[in-house]
């Protein structure tokens, strides 16, 4: 398992052997029961309470000082698992999920075993987050600290996703010919959205983080089946940065309504945490201390943190090995030396948080 100078210890060798068995093992959205129950082996096998929730998410607690908290689902596309050697001479893991999320998942699982903190693993989390509302309104109380796992790379600390706004705008109109000059229902949809947009154009110069993004996801019309009236459905996604709550943006958008209706039926709040908070501290003194140069991250997308900081009121950040780059993509990969960082500064900085709590 080594390569090029690589001196692993048995620990280093547990590690990796969880994160292969949990890349090996599929979790697509909805499908995730067998990789849930390996990572509750894991924990059984180090004698930690552990249970299977009624979401099917993984519950390991221990000491709240600190909850350590990421994804076990993946989004669909099989990648064959194998080990390559990159150009650079070190080896990296390939597979579905290697960095979205399982090399943050398995690296969590064990700072959580090797430090007494708790751990949670949701499910659901590339679709609908359903695993982390299910844990915050199943669990007593809140942490002290959440350090919830994404790709940042070992040295990137997020602290900073924008929020999410999605919703169905449907509209109808009488079936007439096509040259008739009034607008049919595609066009007042085509309408709306493209005074959404103008609603929403930003300054060139304006970072994507802080801007609202509009992005139609899907789009039907036509004639109905009985031929009498003409329908047109288009599925919409807006993020939302800090300085918006996701009702603001919902009322802009309803506000550029002339016709049809829009039923929203996904909102996340966004979230943006302080670098001085006791746990984005830990990680840059953890960072450093394996001879990195901390980065502080503020992402254009969504992730469970802002599940978590809409309902707690505690400290947290986003960590996680693994270029976010990768993600989704047939490229996914996990440099194992990253990998190795990224466990060595999550027990340094969970040791440090319990320590102070």
């Amino acid at each position: 398992m080594t390569s090029h100078g690589e001196q692993l210890t048995a620990d280093d060798d547990e590690a990796r052997e969880l994160l292969f068995d949990l890349v090996e093992t599929p979790s697509v959205t909805g499908k995730e029961g067998n990789c849930a129950v390996r990572l509750a082996a894991f924990f059984e096998a180090h004698d930690r309470e552990v249970w299977i929730d009624d979401a099917g998410n993984v519950r390991a607690p221990a000491n709240d000082g600190v909850l350590l908290t990421s994804h076990i689902d993946t989004v669909p596309g099989e990648i064959p698992v194998r080990i390559e050697e990159t150009d650079d001479g070190e080896r990296a893991l390939w597979g579905r999920g290697s960095v979205d999320a399982k090399g943050s998942l398995s690296a969590m699982a064990v700072a959580a075993v090797r430090t007494g903190a708790s751990f949670l693993a949701v499910v659901g989390e590339e679709v609908d987050s359903r695993g982390s509302r299910y844990a915050v309104d199943d669990r007593e109380g809140e942490p002290d600290t959440v350090v919830n796992g994404e790709p940042s790379g070992w040295d990137g600390i997020t602290l900073g996703y924008r929020g999410l706004l999605g919703g169905t705008y449907v509209a109808t109109s009488e079936s007439g010919h096509s040259s008739r000059p009034e607008n049919n229902a595609i066009q007042d949809a085509m309408d709306w959205w493209d005074r959404v947009e103008a609603a929403f154009d930003p300054d060139d110069w304006e970072p994507v983080f802080e801007r609202v993004t509009t992005k139609p996801i899907s789009f039907e019309g036509g004639i109905s089946d009985d031929g009498h009236s003409v329908e047109a459905t288009m599925d919409v996604q807006l993020r939302v940065p800090p300085e918006y709550t996701a009702d603001q943006v919902r009322e802009i958008a309803d506000g550029c309504l002339e016709g049809g209706t829009v039923n929203w039926f996904d909102r996340v709040e966004p979230t943006l945490q302080s670098p001085r908070t006791p746990v984005a501290r830990a990680f840059r003194a953890a960072i450093r201390g394996q001879d990195g140069e901390p980065r502080l991250l503020r992402k254009t997308g969504t992730s469970d943190m802002n599940v978590f900081a809409d309902h707690w009121d505690c400290p947290m950040v986003t960590y996680g090995p693994g270029d976010s780059s990768l993600d989704h993509t047939p490229r996914e990969h996990l440099l194992l030396p990253e990998y190795d960082r990224a466990v060595a500064v999550l027990e340094t900085a969970s040791e440090r948080l319990l320590e102070e709590a």
